[in-house]
C-alpha cells in the first residue's frame, strides 16, 4: 500500500518530547513552544508570532482581533476547508464566496472587488497549495476600501509570492501544523502578528481574555481578566514534537520539492495529450510542495480514477467540496456572481501521494498506473 499521507519525522521527536515530559513543565510556553516561536518570527520575518492549538483556533483569535461582528461580511473563497468561515461565522460573520481562479485554485483576485459592500470586514485570502494569491490586487482592494486582510496560510509555511513569505502580508496569517501538513506536532499551527498594533491583545486572547503576558514580563503586579479569550496555546509536548522538523525544513522542504518535480516530469506527457493537467505555479510564486494533484476531464473519471488506483494498492483522494453548497455555507453565506470554476475545477482535482520520505519507486509506481487507466 502507498500511502496518501505519512505525518512527517525526523528521528529526534521521542528525544525532543521525553525532555519537555523531565522538565516538568508540559502545559505550554515553555522552552519548545519559545523555540517554535523564535524560529517563526525568524523565518517569516513577521512582527509576533502566538503558537496555536489549531490553525483553526489561529483564525478564530485573527475573527476576534478583526472586531468581527453580527452582519459583517467576509469575503473568502468557496473552495477551502470549512475552517476558513467557520471562525468568522462564529462571530456572526456572513461568508461572501467568490469564484476561484481555474489555474492555480486559489481566490481570483479580480472578482473581489465586485463582492465589497458597506457591509465587507475583511477578506481572507486562501493560498491553496502553498501557491500565493495575487497578493498585491489583494492589498490594494483592502486599502482602498479599509478592510482587515487576514491570509488563510494554512499549507503556505516556507512559500513565497515576489519573495515575501506567505502569510505575512495581511494584518495576520494562520498557519497550521496538523499531521497532514509539510510540519506538523499532530494537531496545532500559529498565528503570524504583522500589524504591530494588535499584538498587545492578541496576546491578551491568546491568554483566555487575561492579561497574563504582560505580568510576565514584569509590566503589571498582578493580571486579570480584560477582554473575551480562548485557551489557544498548544501542550509543551506538542511544540516538543514540532521543533525538529522546523530544525531540518530546508531538509524538508527540498525533499517535498524534489517529489512534486519528478511527478510533474513523468506525468507531463500525459499532459501534453490532454489526458490531465498539472498544478501551475506563477514565476513571481515559490511553492513548498504542499501537495501534487492531477486534474482528470470531469468527476466520473476521476472517480473511476481513485477507485483503479485503490485497486493497486495506492491510496489518492479528491479535496474541498465548495462551502457555498454546502448545508450551512447556503444557510449562513452567499456566492457572489456566478460560480464559474469553483465547483467545476473542484470536480476534477485529484491529489496525489505527497509526503516526507515518499520514495522514488513509488512515485514511479503511481504515475505508471496513472498512465496504464488512461492507456485503456
Amino acid at each position: 500500500m502507498i500511502p496518501f499521507n505519512v505525518p512527517p519525522r525526523t528521528g529526534r521527536e521521542e528525544e525532543y518530547v521525553a525532555q519537555a515530559i523531565n522538565s516538568g513543565k508540559i502545559c505550554g510556553n515553555g522552552r519548545f513552544t519559545k523555540e517554535c516561536t523564535e524560529w517563526l518570527e525568524s523565518k517569516t520575518g513577521c512582527r509576533r508570532v502566538l503558537m496555536t492549538t489549531s490553525c483553526t483556533h489561529a483564525l478564530e483569535m485573527a475573527a476576534i482581533l478583526a472586531d468581527i461582528k453580527p452582519g459583517d461580511e467576509v469575503i473568502m473563497p468557496s473552495y477551502t476547508f470549512v475552517s476558513t468561515a467557520n471562525a468568522f461565522v462564529m462571530r456572526g460573520a456572513v461568508p461572501v464566496f467568490v469564484d476561484i481562479r481555474p489555474d492555480t485554485m486559489n481566490i481570483d483576485e479580480q472578482l473581489i472587488e465586485d463582492a465589497v459592500t458597506p457591509k465587507t470586514k475583511a477578506i481572507v485570502p486562501v493560498h491553496y497549495a502553498g501557491v500565493g494569491c495575487e497578493m498585491d490586487v489583494i492589498l490594494d482592494i483592502a486599502r482602498r476600501h479599509d478592510l482587515i486582510v487576514a491570509e488563510d496560510d494554512a499549507q503556505g509555511l516556507m512559500a513565497s509570492y515576489k519573495g515575501k513569505p506567505l502569510g505575512t502580508f495581511g494584518a495576520v496569517g494562520c498557519v497550521s501544523f496538523h499531521e497532514t501538513k509539510n510540519y506538523s506536532m499532530g494537531e496545532g499551527g500559529a498565528l503570524l502578528i504583522n500589524d504591530e498594533s494588535l499584538i498587545e491583545r492578541a496576546e491578551i486572547v491568546w491568554e483566555k481574555g487575561t492579561n497574563r503576558s504582560r505580568f510576565l514580563r514584569g509590566q503589571i503586579d498582578k493580571y486579570t481578566w480584560v477582554d473575551c479569550g480562548s485557551s489557544y496555546l498548544p501542550s509543551e509536548l506538542c511544540a516538543a514534537y514540532l521543533i525538529p522538523q522546523l530544525e531540518d525544513a530546508d531538509k524538508i522542504n527540498e525533499a517535498r520539492l524534489a517529489c512534486w518535480r519528478m511527478y510533474y516530469d513523468i506525468l507531463t506527457p500525459l499532459s501534453e495529450k490532454g489526458f490531465i493537467e498539472l498544478p501551475f505555479v506563477p514565476k513571481h510564486c515559490t511553492h513548498n510542495a504542499h501537495m501534487f494533484y492531477i486534474k482528470t476531464k470531469d468527476i466520473e473519471e476521476r472517480t473511476a480514477l481513485i477507485a483503479h488506483l485503490k485497486e493497486h494498492d495506492v491510496m489518492s483522494v479528491f479535496h474541498y467540496v465548495p462551502l457555498h453548497s454546502a448545508e450551512v455555507g447556503r444557510r449562513v453565506g452567499r456566492f457572489n456572481g456566478e460560480d464559474r470554476y469553483t465547483t467545476h475545477e473542484s470536480e476534477r482535482l485529484l491529489r496525489l501521494p505527497m509526503y516526507y520520505g515518499l520514495k522514488t519507486e513509488h512515485i514511479d509506481e503511481v504515475c505508471r498506473i496513472i498512465a496504464d487507466f488512461y492507456s485503456r
